[in-house]
């Protein structure tokens, strides 16, 4: 979390040139935040550091986050539903049955 303040402070203290082209990572590259990604990809926590990983589609596994700050106790964290999808129960499960959550359409 330092390192993340640091690198923070350092942005706003020297921004990049306007010459200078902004590459996003890819796929597995390190970041700092989801905006340190490319387009369809997020900055999630992967062991002690953090990557870019692919924002999930129809049909994925996803997690569903009750408490409130508990997605940064995870050492793998998923990046979230990508956009007009929710994370909610599998369908067709009984009632309390299986825990797993999908990406499904709104």
């Amino acid at each position: 979390e330092l390192d993340e303040a640091v690198a923070e402070t350092l942005s706003r203290r020297t921004p990049a040139p306007a010459w200078l082209p902004t590459v996003k990572g890819e796929e597995g590259d390190f970041c700092l935040r989801s905006s340190d990604c490319a387009p369809g990809l997020c900055c999630a926590r992967h062991f002690w550091s953090k990557m870019c990983k692919p924002v999930l589609r129809e049909g994925q596994v996803c997690t569903r986050h009750r408490r409130k700050g508990t997605h940064g106790l995870e050492l793998f964290q998923r990046c979230p539903c990508a956009q007009g999808l929710a994370c909610r129960a599998q369908r067709g499960d009984a009632a309390g049955a299986s825990r797993l959550h999908t990406c499904q359409p709104h």
